[in-house]
């Protein structure tokens, strides 16, 4: 299974920004995807889940109200959009697959499978 988080880029604050994140070597119905970020110097931390068909979805407070997840099955793709960055917001986003039972999705070592990152800057 191989994950390829792509969207990132330079944004202003209060701007937008889309990533997106395309799994091949098995269909994504199977798995809970996740966004996770990690800034120079942090540990990676959690941004969002959605579960198998998009019912269930979960974000950190930093990010609720502004992100959004979304996943498209017949596309095996996921989705994160970014309303309102901020700078805080300044990160490499990783996209992730978790084979598991919906609970501790916001825990990096819950997930299987890990994209290779995009970054994203927000500029203020």
């Amino acid at each position: 299974v191989q994950l390829q988080a792509s969207g990132g880029g330079l944004v202003q604050a209060g701007g937008s920004l889309r990533l997106s994140c395309v799994v091949s070597g098995h269909t994504i119905n199977s798995y809970i995807m996740g966004w996770f970020r990690q800034a120079p110097g942090r540990e990676r931390e959690f941004v969002a889940a959605i579960s198998w068909t998009g019912a269930m979805t979960q974000y950190s407070d930093s990010v609720k109200g502004r992100f959004t997840i979304s996943r498209d099955n017949a596309k095996n793709r996921v989705y994160l959009q970014m309303n309102s960055p901020e700078p805080e917001d300044t990160a490499v986003y990783y996209c992730a697959a978790d084979f598991g039972g919906w609970g501790h999705n916001n825990e990096p070592l819950t997930y299987d499978y890990w994209g290779q990152g995009t970054q994203v800057t927000v500029s203020s």
